[in-house]
């Protein structure tokens, strides 16, 4: 009897840990969530047009363009430690059940994100800003796919619509790209750099589901933070090998005073910048998909790639004939299409929800009649 009573007492103290764990994510999720939009919008499209600014200017190491996507992880302290240990405004201590299995998928996870951002150095590289941005949407329809494999998403009117709009406007741009090959650039190059912006579009697309299946036992948005910090230490380490091989930091110091036509100063604030934003946009991606889901923020993601088009046109006055238009208007339709669903599909849970609720508070009518006439 005793056990039982124990258990059940061990049962109700999680329910009630579970529900105040949702009172407060659903007190601050809005705000939140706009944060974290907020950082993936700027760290998406200023790290996309600072890391062409570096191959602009004879920059010349992916290697280093690939290290400073993830080098910024000491930033994430300022999330992970200052709330416990300096504004006293949470009770869980970082890194709390942060159990080895969890360390073991972050570390793995970290590995792949390297490879990715390998892979996007190399097409970034070769590449115009805007065709590398439409190229990276092709993503979603595989993040679609694998997100119903993995996750097990719904595939709706809403999602399908916007996918198939988004990656018809990809590949638009795809039967045009021979048009938009940069001066100076051979075929071979132009599509190692076509084959090497695809590939980070399909390893992300497999990233973004995977992260969304580990996420639903994590226990709160700061153990989310503490997953990404291990993540970008490991995708660091990657790449600080490749550097290794490659000439290490003396590379970049010859680098910055003899290859880059800037000056030093400038080369090391390009480093410095690129680092910073490269941090707000994957600390905005893993928010969006811990707040949201994975498909959500992979949509999110892709039209955000219609600005990094728009950036890249006005910034380094990359040509935008009617393809790149069309396809631009196509991502962007197909994203406004997906927020009114969501906002149709939230409102009618919205009515249902108040009206469950109003029922429930709707006394039967022989109470209703007690209530009225109690002498009765």
């Amino acid at each position: 009897m005793n056990s039982t009573t124990s258990s059940s007492s061990r049962n109700q103290s999680h329910y009630n840990d579970e529900q105040g764990q949702k009172a407060f994510t659903n007190k601050g999720y809005l705000p939140l969530l706009l944060i974290n939009y907020a950082c993936l919008f700027v760290g998406s499209l200023s790290s996309s047009l600072l890391s062409k600014y570096y191959f602009n200017h004879k920059g010349s190491s992916r290697w280093v363009s690939t290290w400073v996507q993830s080098a910024g992880f000491p930033l994430l302290v300022i999330p992970i430690f200052l709330p416990y240990y300096l504004f006293k405004c949470t009770e869980r201590k970082p890194f709390t059940h942060f159990t080895p299995k969890v360390l073991g998928l972050s570390i793995f996870i970290g590995l792949m994100l390297g490879i990715n951002n390998l892979l996007f150095s190399w097409g970034n590289s070769y590449l115009p800003v805007s065709t590398s941005s439409l190229l990276l949407s092709s993503q979603l329809v595989f993040n679609l796919i694998l997100s119903v494999i993995i996750v097990k998403q719904k595939i709706t009117f809403m999602n399908l619509n916007c996918v198939i709009l988004l990656t018809l406007g990809s590949a638009l741009l795809a039967f045009e790209s021979s048009h938009d090959k940069p001066r100076g650039l051979t075929r071979a190059k132009y599509f190692i750099g076509f084959s090497a912006t695809i590939g980070a579009g399909l390893l992300f697309a497999l990233y973004l589901p995977i992260m969304e299946m580990i996420y639903k036992k994590v226990f709160c948005y700061a153990m989310v933070m503490e997953m990404q910090l291990v993540m970008e230490i490991a995708a660091t380490a990657l790449a600080s090998v490749g550097m290794a091989c490659d000439g290490g930091f003396a590379e970049m110091r010859r680098e910055s005073r003899e290859v880059f036509d800037k000056g030093e100063r400038v080369y090391w604030a390009a480093v410095v910048s690129n680092v910073v934003t490269w941090q707000l946009c994957f600390i905005g991606t893993a928010g969006m998909v811990f707040l949201t889901s994975s498909l959500t923020g992979g949509i999110c993601m892709t039209a955000l790639l219609g600005m990094n088009v728009l950036g890249g046109v006005l910034v380094y006055g990359e040509e935008f004939g009617g393809v790149k238009a069309v396809s631009t208007v196509m991502c962007v339709w197909g994203f406004c299409s997906y927020v009114y669903g969501m906002y149709v599909k939230n409102k009618m849970m919205k009515d249902s929800d108040d009206l469950d609720h109003k029922q429930i508070n709707t006394p039967p009518p022989t109470e209703m009649a007690q209530i009225v006439a109690p002498g009765v």
